[in-house]
Order: structure tokens, then C-alpha cells, then sequence
């Protein structure tokens, strides 16, 4: 079940938070209160974590760009944050990209735009 779920459990506690995140706000807001509020929960829910993580994306072994992800938890979970009506293809792709350029397994794409919380775990 792990390799077809990796980090199950660090998901779900992150999951959890940004649930905890959206039920005390609720959608409407710009992503940026969301990523601030999500700083506070996962500070009260001890879960570590890197906030605005730059990682380095290379080509043939050669520095190309640096990217900014929202968060990186635990340094095993890239985060990504949205607050949009719903989340689409090119989001997904965005988080791809993101573990594609770096070593990391899985993504977790978190949106707080819609009608409830939209979470979809990328795996790379």
C-alpha cells in the first residue's frame, strides 16, 4: 500500500490541516491568506515544514532555474497551493514538472477556491 500511497500517513496529516484550514475560513479568500493560515495549523499541529522552498531545476546535470514551491513538508512532500474555482490539468502538470526537476516522489495540490477543500496527490 505504501508504494501505491507514498508518505500515507504525512498526507493525511497534512490533508487534515488544510481541512482544519478551509472549514475555519472557508473558500473566497486569495491564496496567500491560505498559505499563511496553513503556517499557523501545521505549527500547531507540529508538522514540519519548509515554506516558499526554492529548488533547483537542472538539465543534462547543468543548473537551468530555480523554482519556488509553496511548501516542502518533512522533505518528502512538495505542497502546492491554490485558490481557484477548480484545479485543472496545467496545476497538475505545474506539481509534475515540480518532481520531475527535483527527487521527491509525491506532491500534494491543495485548493481552497472551490465549494469544499480539492486535494489530489501527484506521484511522480
Amino acid at each position: 500500500m505504501e508504494e501505491q500511497y507514498p508518505h500515507k500517513e504525512l498526507t493525511g496529516k497534512i490533508i487534515g490541516a488544510a481541512m482544519e484550514v478551509y472549514n475555519t475560513l472557508g473558500c473566497g479568500f486569495l491564496e496567500s491568506v491560505y498559505e499563511e493560515a496553513l503556517v499557523v495549523e501545521f505549527r500547531l499541529q507540529n508538522i514540519d515544514f519548509e515554506r516558499q522552498k526554492s529548488l533547483d531545476v537542472f538539465y543534462k546535470g547543468t543548473k537551468v532555474k530555480q523554482f519556488v514551491c509553496d511548501f516542502l513538508v518533512a522533505d518528502d512532500v512538495l505542497v502546492e497551493l491554490k485558490a481557484t474555482k477548480d484545479l485543472t490539468e496545467i496545476d497538475k502538470a505545474q506539481v509534475l514538472n515540480y518532481l520531475k526537476s527535483t527527487n521527491l516522489k509525491l506532491g500534494l495540490l491543495l485548493n481552497f477556491g472551490a465549494g469544499s477543500l480539492q486535494y489530489k496527490r501527484v506521484i511522480n
